[in-house]
């Protein structure tokens, strides 16, 4: 296993507040540097805002305020959110603060002497919502941006480009050899054939937005918010200014990102990494969408689940669970109120939760409230940690269910509340064989919800085992 493990999120916009799909993904990091943390190695784990650009200055217009004051409240709301949801960064960076403009202006410096970078014009279409520049082919019969179903707006204006254009033989070479990895194959093969169409010079400056940091040798330009959010995952770590930090967590072991932004982490970041000279993330993993009625979620769209409110009805782990175990991580599905009270009500509250009370119920009113001996778990739930580091979720989930089931259909098959009267020997060779089984299952589910973990090791190891509250209290119908 790797000496140290820094895994990121992307840092998500603060024109409004989070949904469903942002905490997916931090959901998902968080279980990964929880169990990279419990298996006892280095762990950075970095999530925080996107806060320059057009799209964000717009919506402080809109909403009345000062830009700067936007930006805080919505950070906030976000690190609010990942707090309410059990999610615990090492860092939480923020594109504006001075750490960060400070960072992107030495890398930009960089990029200059690189001499990868020229002077030119860019005529075309600009979608504010992806803050993207897009052709006519990546947009619908009605020349609209698929996912926001707005137009892109004409540009036309003197920019600073990067000559993108020479990466693509490194590129395609780095990803087919495996020495970059993208994942799943799917999305690899989604970037190979985009190189293959071939790659242009991109726009690393804007002539008109005002709401960026300055290029530092071109005072009448911005930098493309892209460039800048992309650099946060070197900035966080102390890029010029704490180089020990930095050597020790460079390169990233995986960027977490949803599907649509793979361009950006998978052909633009690598290149202009490898043109200062710096080492390339090992591994991009690009998940899919929850959708809502066939939609994507998209603040755009206004069709957005608040994952507090959800959090505060069902409880933070449920919605964790929920996330991971409802979909293989990488693919697509949907998301539903009543999918959700299903798994809470049969996986949750009749499964997890049934079996914490019978044992512990059983250990109090036969045993004395302890455990007759310390036994090993009759289940091996060992190759769940293998499942955790490929990302297999949900697999993950499944197998510590499965021995979930197997432990209540044990005592239904021996009824074991008739064994203290009938062969108090079997009695507590097999509530023995149980206690063992929860605290194993704790250990395993502690990535992914933590607190019911916690709560399930607190009282099968207490001095008195009493009758527990329940994990999951019953929802009413």
């Amino acid at each position: 296993m790797t000496e140290k493990f820094y895994i990121t999120t992307p840092i998500y916009y603060v024109n409004d507040k989070p949904h469903v799909g942002s905490a997916y993904t931090t959901i998902a990091a968080d279980v990964l540097a929880r169990f990279y943390r419990l298996s006892g190695i280095k762990t950075y784990f970095l999530t925080g805002t996107a806060e320059h650009g057009t799209k964000i200055q717009r919506a402080a217009e809109q909403a009345s305020k000062k830009v700067e004051d936007f930006v805080s409240e919505n950070a906030a709301k976000f690190s609010f959110a990942w707090d309410t949801l059990e999610v615990a960064p090492d860092d939480f960076i923020r594109t504006t603060e001075k750490r960060h403009e400070a960072a992107v202006i030495k890398f930009f410096e960089k990029l200059k002497e690189s001499g990868k970078v020229y002077e030119g014009e860019y005529e075309g279409l600009y979608c504010v919502g992806h803050e993207a520049f897009v052709k006519e082919t990546d947009l619908d019969e009605r020349g609209l941006c698929p996912e926001h179903k707005k137009k892109p707006e004409k540009v036309k204006e003197t920019n600073w480009f990067f000559r993108l254009s020479e990466y693509e033989e490194i590129l395609r070479t780095k990803i087919k050899s495996g020495e970059f990895v993208i994942e799943p194959e799917s999305r690899k093969n989604e970037v190979l054939s985009f190189i293959e169409r071939g790659l242009e010079d991109i726009a690393i400056s804007r002539q008109n937005v005002d709401w960026a940091i300055p290029l530092p040798w071109d005072r009448t330009q911005t930098i493309y918010v892209w460039l800048d959010e992309l650099f946060n995952y070197c900035s966080a770590i102390g890029y010029g200014t704490d180089q020990k930090k930095f050597d020790e967590l460079w390169p990233a072991d995986i960027h977490l990102v949803g599907k649509d932004i793979i361009k950006f982490h998978c052909v633009i970041w690598p290149a202009v990494l490898e043109a200062v000279g710096l080492p390339w993330p090992k591994k991009v993993f690009a998940h899919g969408f929850f959708t809502i009625d066939g939609q994507k979620i998209s603040k755009s769209l206004g069709n957005v689940i608040d994952p507090v409110d959800v959090a505060n009805e069902y409880g933070p782990d449920a919605l964790r669970y929920f996330l991971l175990r409802e979909i293989p991580f990488g693919s697509d599905g949907d998301f539903s109120n009543q999918k959700l009270r299903d798994r809470y009500q049969a996986d949750l509250a009749n499964g997890l939760g049934n079996l914490f009370s019978r044992v512990a119920n059983l250990i109090e009113k036969y045993c004395d409230g302890k455990l007759p001996e310390v036994v090993k778990s009759p289940r091996n739930l060992e190759d769940v940690n293998g499942l955790i580091q490929d990302l297999r979720f949900h697999e993950a989930l499944k197998r510590i269910w499965e021995g979930i089931a197997w432990a209540n259909k044990q005592i239904d098959e021996t009824k074991l509340w008739e064994l203290p009267e009938k062969d108090p020997n079997a009695f507590f060779e097999n509530v023995s064989h149980l206690g063992a089984l929860l605290l194993d299952i704790a250990k395993h589910l502690a990535p992914f919800m933590p607190d019911t973990a916690n709560k399930i090791r607190i009282a099968i190891e207490a001095d008195e085992i009493k009758k527990p509250e329940p994990l999951f209290p019953r929802l009413e119908s």
